[in-house]
């Protein structure tokens, strides 16, 4: 992120030709392997319009790779200017040297290469918030991507991960969320920092839960609110439920045992900001 007072680093342009350039190397490193994001910092993420949102919510910016299709798109060349303004190297690759990046047949005319943003237990606030959400070693990185996706449409305030969850930064996990990952704050927790959060916290804290006795719509749920869900194969954990204040269900009339996770998720948010969304 830019900062005020300090001398701007301009960044370069820089073509690339071959598949077994370094540049190229790192960033497939970055697509692949969780180990190479954790150890760097950093993380891929595919297209125009999530270059765009980085850039406009001021996200470092280390690559911005631009295929032959965006050399002449004037949205794509405003995104590599400010980049580049800001000290990010801008790579003019071939439509190969992209899918060997992604590795995929059909690639995007931008790839770029951000700096990660994880939070702490510490640095939650609730004073001010609306909902966060807190997921319990959620595993699959579209369940992941497509909740931060939805607390950004309801207005939340974030997205807690506690205990041994998928990688946000997974290009799965920041494909689904459609550049609201640069929108919705991210924080990272163990399940102790999360039980005395939720002790402390001063809203209401609702977990879905097997044994919940209360319809999910009952609740007048308190601001900032706080949701809590389980992970997709084994739910929420006794003792995290046994951390909430209200334990809630959706009722089910079908055949259906259970709902995917982002869809139970989706449903509890705009119930729990019901009162406080409006079409404009």
């Amino acid at each position: 992120m830019p900062q005020t007072g300090k001398p701007q680093k301009t960044g370069a342009v820089k073509q690339i030709t071959s598949h077994s350039n370094p540049i190229v190397k790192e960033i497939k490193g970055l697509v692949a392997q969780r180990k190479h994001r954790s150890q760097s910092g950093l993380f891929v993420a595919e297209g125009l319009k999530l270059a765009t949102d980085a850039i406009a919510a001021d996200w470092g910016v280390r690559y911005l790779a631009l295929g032959p299709d965006a050399r002449d798109n004037p949205i794509a060349q405003k995104a590599a200017a400010t980049a580049k303004a800001r000290g990010a190297l801008i790579l003019e690759v071939s439509t190969a040297v992209l899918s060997a990046m992604t590795r995929k047949d059909n690639p995007q005319m931008v790839v770029g290469v951000y700096e990660q943003k994880l939070l702490g237990a510490k640095d939650i606030d609730p004073a001010g918030a609306t909902v966060w959400v807190a997921l319990d070693r959620v595993r699959d990185p579209g369940n992941l991507g497509t909740i931060i996706r939805t607390v950004d449409a309801v207005g939340g305030s974030g997205v807690m991960l506690v205990g041994d969850c998928t990688d946000p930064f997974a290009v799965e996990a920041v494909r689904a969320t459609m550049g609201s990952l640069f929108h919705v704050p991210l924080a990272k927790l163990s399940k102790d920092e999360f039980k005395s959060l939720a002790k402390n916290w001063p809203g209401t804290v609702a977990a879905t839960h097997l044994k919940g006795s209360v319809d999910y719509r009952t609740p007048d749920y308190q601001v900032p609110s706080l949701l809590v869900m389980g992970n997709e194969q084994k739910g929420l954990e006794d003792d995290m439920a046994d951390a909430c204040s209200t334990l809630i269900r959706i009722p089910q009339v079908g055949e259906a045992d259970s709902l995917n996770l982002a869809v139970a998720t989706g449903i509890s948010l705009y119930e729990i900001r019901r009162n406080h969304l409006e079409l404009s």
